[in-house]
């Protein structure tokens, strides 16, 4: 499984990067191939100051090694050896118009130390597919919330109608800025230890994962495309750039991922790849009362169901 995931996770690498470097028409992305000395390593590739991704990075990695004290705390496990590789992007849009989107899909085993793990035989203890896709705008099109979410609901139906209201409900409590009160984005999909039970083999998460991650270019880039050329303000810009630290806040103190690649020695510069270039926190900044700016705040406060049942 970990072979075969890690083999698809390195084509949707370059499915993606193709689809998205149309998309802005200028620039492509810029590859950097690096180790883990523990074990493992990774392919990054970064798109920065293009005519619509002002910064953005399509990573994969499979890393594998000893299991950290703080990792087998986490887990509840005494010493193990592990395997996790998984696709993550981040992409920041140089238009404040165009969301900002974040998409993870990932594949992790936990191994029985007593048979090494370079024999290729320790036997698996553990093992778990996760991911999601979710979006980020600054300035709230209904329509483009709709579709990104619908994408998100058919691809999910293809394997369980229960699905997609399922995990929208964990994107939306997962990517929740508790210190703010608020959701990062508009949310999608959400999904961890997604392990084999009397309804789902892991060749069926198999299916069902890589579903989600072949809708990805259909859920984001038709948006990108909509509103790629609409004219902004330098006000516009600044609400961005304040919404953009929240979106920092949210990396750095709550989210999983960060905090696994920083407790397993990952490569920093990969980690805060998903960081924005360009940045504002404003003291007790507020919006105009019933502006666009305002009415997305309200909905942040609030998830919104997007689509019918």
């Amino acid at each position: 499984m970990k072979d075969k995931f890690y083999q698809y996770i390195q084509n949707l690498q370059d499915q993606i990067c193709a689809g998205l470097e149309a998309a802005d028409g200028t620039t492509k992305f810029k590859e950097d191939l690096w180790e883990r000395p523990e074990g493992g390593g990774g392919r990054t590739r970064v798109i920065e100051n293009g005519t619509v991704f002002e910064k953005g990075g399509v990573n994969i990695s499979a890393v594998h090694g000893k299991l950290p004290d703080s990792m087998q705390k986490l887990f509840n496990v005494g010493e193990a050896d592990f395997f996790a590789c998984g696709l993550s992007l981040v992409l920041h849009p140089k238009s404040p118009m165009v969301p900002t989107v974040h998409a993870n899909w990932r594949y992790f085993e936990m191994y029985d130390t007593s048979t090494p793990l370079s024999t290729g035989s320790g036997k698996v203890i553990q093992q778990w597919f996760g991911g999601g896709q979710d979006l980020t705008p600054y300035y709230l099109f209904e329509e483009d919330a709709k579709h990104f979410h619908q994408t998100c609901k058919t691809a999910c139906d293809k394997h369980n109608s229960d699905f997609y209201l399922k995990y929208k409900k964990q994107c939306d409590a997962y990517f929740w800025n508790a210190h703010r009160n608020e959701a990062r984005g508009i949310g999608g999909l959400f999904f961890d230890y997604c392990k084999a039970n009397e309804q789902m083999s892991m060749e069926n998460w198999f299916d069902f994962v890589t579903e989600v991650g072949n809708s990805f270019l259909e859920a984001y880039v038709p948006i990108v495309e909509k509103r790629k050329k609409l004219l902004y303000s330098d006000a516009n810009r600044t609400w961005q750039e304040i919404r953009r630290g929240r979106y920092v806040e949210f990396n750095l103190v709550h989210d999983k991922g960060t905090l696994f690649g920083l407790k397993t020695n990952g490569r920093i510069e990969s980690i805060l790849m998903s960081l924005p270039p360009h940045v504002q926190w404003v003291y007790d900044h507020h919006p105009e009362a019933g502006s666009e700016e305002e009415k997305l705040l309200k909905v942040l406060q609030q998830p919104k169901e997007w689509i019918a049942d």
